[in-house]
C-alpha cells in the first residue's frame, strides 16, 4: 500500500484550526444570543425587538453549527460530511452578511465577518476534500 499524496492527506493544523473556528462559532453565537442588541449596535443595524429576536436566534444556529463541526472534528472516526455542512453554513453566513451590508441592514465592518466566513467555507472545503480522497 502506498502513502497517499500528500495534497491527498487530511492537514492536522487545517484540522486544528477549524476546530478554533468552531469554538469561536460557538462563544460568538452564545455571545449573540444572550445578547444580541451588542451585536447589532456594533453592525450599525437597527435594533429593535424584531431584529434583536432574528438576531438571538441565528446566534443560537451558530452555537449549534458550531458545536457540530466541533463533535465532528473531534469524533475519532472521519466524518467528512459533517465538514462539509459546516463549509455551507459559512459559505451561506458569508452571503447572507454580505447581501444584508449591499442592501445598507450592516455597515461595511460587517464585510469582516463575511470574509472570515468565506475563508472558513473554503478550508472547510479543502479539509473534506483532503478527508475524502484520504
Amino acid at each position: 500500500m502506498t502513502d497517499p499524496e500528500p495534497e491527498s492527506r487530511p492537514d492536522p493544523m487545517l484540522r486544528r484550526v477549524l476546530l478554533a473556528i468552531g469554538v469561536v462559532t460557538m462563544a460568538t453565537g452564545a455571545a449573540q444570543a444572550a445578547n444580541p442588541g451588542l451585536v447589532l449596535r456594533v453592525l450599525s443595524a437597527k435594533d429593535d425587538t424584531t431584529s434583536r429576536s432574528l438576531f438571538g436566534t441565528v446566534g443560537m444556529f451558530m452555537v449549534v453549527a458550531g458545536g457540530t463541526v466541533v463533535h465532528g472534528l473531534l469524533s475519532p472516526a472521519r466524518q467528512p460530511i459533517i465538514v462539509l455542512w459546516c463549509a455551507a453554513q459559512k459559505l451561506g453566513a458569508a452571503v447572507a452578511v454580505g447581501t444584508g451590508v449591499r442592501r445598507g441592514v450592516f455597515s461595511k465592518l460587517a464585510l469582516l465577518v463575511a470574509g472570515f466566513d468565506l475563508l472558513t467555507s473554503a478550508l472547510a472545503v479543502l479539509h473534506w476534500s483532503r478527508l475524502r480522497r484520504a
